[in-house]
């Protein structure tokens, strides 16, 4: 229990079935009655399903399944993903919550659900925690139509795992955990992987020596634990005894050692060498005019090609060094154009492709050479510069590149989604 308000006090509030429940609004429908499904009718039945309704969860259907994993005898509607209307809800919520607490208080930790540190607004407003975090869903729930499930706990990682495993438990859709009430009902839950952090690889690194919950991992000697995860170890000692030493200023303060910049596609279907060649070409292009709109430039570039699954997840890739700071795109082509050509296997299809730029600094900090050609790279500049001022103001669309035009390019189909989704 919460004991006080000046005792520490975190709220985690996690929108319910997000993606369907605002599919159910805008549709007049009860998510709890409807039988729906978030999915891309378009593909196969082998797709993910983004998101399904409380009504079909009640049945045992799990929110992430493939369409097929559906039992047969369940009728259900399928609405494909509207990413851009998704978002549109979810910052209107969070000007919600800004009725009661100040921006700074609140971290978004993705689309449909944030941490609020409620400690200074419980006195303010003369509420238990429970009382506040029923305010703050009512809000939503009369506004929009959607409920919210919310984790109360002494810090965020016990408001998360109070969201995760005990708010589903209880009536009104609130979890409460402190030190003393997480020793006594989180500890020896199993499986390990419903704790916020612990994936299928910690889990089997620790099934190694025995331990399958966070009682195991308490016992265990914190040498074992370093020797196996290595400064990991840290976190997960930390939170094996429901501690949690980052606070949401902390989070806002932050500021990376190093940054970078990541973009990643799943292919629709197995691609060739030089099929993948053509989309890596469009995610270069895009990444490139980012760095250039963000006055960015990098020392270094990533790619990873995954294959057919029948390959059994086979990888390859790598990173280079430029050997410079530029964001120059004839140069990072060909960086990307000879990493490509070094590590993929042409005889493989592929179904996976990631490109990254790291070591990310302003522009005031970019390298040239004597052998540069200062000209061209101005004239680079002034069109990267009329892409960029068009495409804000057209649509991504409205100016592609001729290899954009090809069978298997994906770029003119991406740049109408959200996320990977349909916008």
């Amino acid at each position: 229990m919460i004991k006080s308000p000046t005792e520490k006090c975190y709220l985690c509030i996690d929108l319910k079935s997000f993606y369907a429940s605002v599919e159910c609004v805008d549709h007049n429908w009860d998510p709890f009655t409807k039988n729906l499904v978030v999915a891309d009718p378009e593909r196969s039945q082998t797709t993910i399903c983004l998101a399904v309704s409380p009504a079909l969860k009640a049945q045992g259907v799990p929110g992430r399944c493939r369409l097929f994993e559906i039992p047969k005898d369940l009728t259900f509607e399928i609405k494909p993903p509207r990413m851009k209307r998704y978002m549109e809800v979810s910052t209107h919520i969070y000007s919600l919550y800004l009725r009661y607490v100040s921006p700074q208080d609140i971290h978004v930790y993705s689309i449909d659900e944030c941490f609020i540190d409620a400690t200074p607004y419980l006195s303010l407003y003369h509420m238990d925690a429970v009382s506040f975090a029923k305010t703050l869903t009512k809000t939503v729930f009369d506004d929009t139509g959607i409920c919210a499930t919310v984790g109360i706990g002494t810090n965020l990682f016990l408001a998360k795992v109070a969201l995760d495993i005990t708010a589903k438990h209880d009536h009104d859709g609130i979890g409460i955990l402190d030190e003393t009430s997480f020793k006594q009902e989180i500890w020896f839950h199993q499986p390990i992987t419903d704790i916020w952090n612990i994936g299928v690889g910690i889990a089997r690194r620790l099934a190694k020596y025995g331990v399958y919950n966070l009682a195991g991992v308490c016992a265990m000697k914190e040498s074992t634990l370093y020797k196996e995860f290595g400064v990991n170890a840290e976190y997960l000692i930390d939170h094996a005894w429901g501690q949690e030493p980052c606070t949401i200023e902390q989070i806002h303060s932050y500021v990376p050692e190093g940054h970078s910049l990541m973009n990643g596609q799943i292919l629709p279907c197995d691609y060739s060498q030089e099929e993948t060649r053509i989309v890596m070409h469009e995610m270069v292009d895009a990444s490139i005019l980012e760095l250039v709109q963000k006055g960015l430039v990098a020392e270094s570039i990533s790619l990873s090609i995954g294959y057919a699954r029948r390959y059994l997840h086979a990888r390859t890739g790598g990173t280079r060094k430029i050997g410079r700071l530029t964001n120059s795109a004839r140069i990072l082509k060909q960086h990307f154009e000879a990493l490509f050509d070094e590590t993929t296997d042409d005889d493989l299809a592929i179904r996976r492709i990631s490109i990254g730029f790291g070591g990310l600094l302003p522009e005031k900090y970019a390298t040239t050479t004597l052998f540069d050609n200062v000209e061209a790279e101005l004239k680079e500049r002034h069109r990267q510069q009329a892409i960029i001022a068009i495409r804000e103001k057209f649509g991504k669309n409205a100016m592609l590149k001729g290899i954009s035009l090809q069978e298997k390019a994906t770029a003119r189909e991406r740049n109408n989604q959200v996320g990977g989704h349909r916008a």
